[in-house]
């Protein structure tokens, strides 16, 4: 898995690549705590090169909404295709992250 942000203005892009699941999502939970810690307005996540996502990213990604809308902050998910779109539409997530 591969991560990098963005900054424009008030909007961070947070852009996943690769597969987020339990192996991985523990090293991206630091990275994220760090982005909350910010307090961006709106956080863009791109997630257009995520090949493979289990709960344990998902988790993450609502950790990140969840946190994000303590402080007033508006989190979207961009570019779901196959696999990962497939278990956010499952989990109904597509209906509160995507937009």
């Amino acid at each position: 898995m591969e991560f990098s942000t963005s900054r424009v203005g008030g909007v961070a892009t947070l852009r996943i690549v690769g597969e987020l699941d339990a192996v991985t999502t523990p090293n991206f939970r630091p990275f994220l705590d760090a982005l909350v810690a910010e307090r961006h307005p709106r956080v863009v996540v791109d997630v257009s090169g995520l090949r493979l996502i289990d709960s344990s990213g998902v988790g993450a990604v609502v950790f990140l909404y969840k946190k994000a809308k303590e402080y007033g902050g508006v989190v979207t998910v961009h570019g779901l295709c196959e696999q990962p779109a497939a278990i956010f539409k499952l989990l109904r997530l597509d209906r509160v992250l995507v937009a």
